[in-house]
């Protein structure tokens, strides 16, 4: 059953609600940006108690569907003060669809000057003082954490700068080879910071797989939708090869290339910056 967990770091308590009728047919970008605009206060202090951190997985995470993984997050983005969605790959979104949790929401801040973990699994939520972590960086803290549990737990984390609510830090992501993905744009690391949480580990244990209603039809649809994605010459060339920043001079000639701080569209020296000219340095 679709549910919404909520996490309360002011008395270190959670809840399980149901996803309310306005919420459903609602994930990612649409599911946090929704939640943050309905409770969080527009005039809060995007590092107070009344702003909201939350995650959601797509509609179709879980399932086969191609680039199906990813998960959203959102909040009141201390960077920029308005509301801030970031999104990125790793194993979180999968975990969490699992579990089926539509949203993560947690608010308040604690009391204390303490770190705190939280760890989600089938039948609990457990919020744990965290001391041996705080201060490390992410890449370590990950490898640790997957040594605590003895399996490939879901990890969401802050690193040093997002402890010191530095207001472009970002939230790392495990993938499934212990490698770092970033919720990185608003600086919601530093909200994670603000509310004392050093990691969010998930353990998927003993779900069953998110299985679509008409399982050959969206076999089919999906077969289909991800030779379309393979077909095209900028999602099935471009961007394996050059990774994102092949966007740099597409956006640059759509005049959408944000420059000086966005007092312009475009830049004039973007083939220099370009992921064809990253890769043939780097790469080639």
């Amino acid at each position: 059953m679709d549910k919404i967990v909520r996490i309360n770091m002011s008395d270190l308590s959670s809840q399980t609600e149901p996803v309310p009728a306005q919420w459903m047919g609602l994930g990612g970008r649409a599911m946090t940006s929704t939640i943050v605009a309905a409770e969080v206060p527009p005039t809060c202090h995007a590092l107070g108690p009344n702003n909201k951190l939350v995650f959601s997985p797509g509609l179709l995470t879980g399932t086969s569907a191609a680039n199906s993984g990813r998960l959203s997050a959102g909040a009141k983005s201390p960077l920029t003060g308005g509301i801030k969605e970031c999104n990125a790959g790793g194993t979180a979104a999968r975990m969490l669809a699992k579990l089926g949790i539509r949203a993560l929401i947690v608010e308040g801040l604690p009391k204390d000057d303490k770190w705190y973990n939280i760890h989600i699994a089938k039948d609990a939520v457990t919020i744990t003082e965290e001391t041996e972590l705080v201060g490390k960086g992410n890449y370590c803290l990950v490898n640790q954490v997957q040594a605590r549990f003895g399996k490939p737990v879901a990890i969401m984390s802050v690193g040093p700068a997002g402890e010191m609510k530095m207001l472009s830090a970002n939230i790392s992501v495990v993938d499934p080879d212990v490698h770092i993905r970033s919720l990185g744009r608003g600086g919601l690391g530093a909200v994670m910071g603000s509310k004392k949480i050093k990691f969010i580990s998930i353990d998927d244990a003993g779900t069953p797989p998110v299985m679509p209603k008409d399982a050959p039809k969206f076999k089919n649809a999906a077969r289909i939708f991800a030779k379309t994605l393979l077909d095209h010459p900028v999602s099935g060339q471009a961007l394996p090869t050059y990774g994102t920043n092949v966007l740099v001079n597409i956006l640059n000639e759509a005049g959408g290339l944000p420059t000086r701080n966005f007092t312009s569209g475009q830049y004039a020296s973007h083939d220099k910056i370009s992921g064809e000219t990253m890769h043939a340095t780097i790469v080639a």
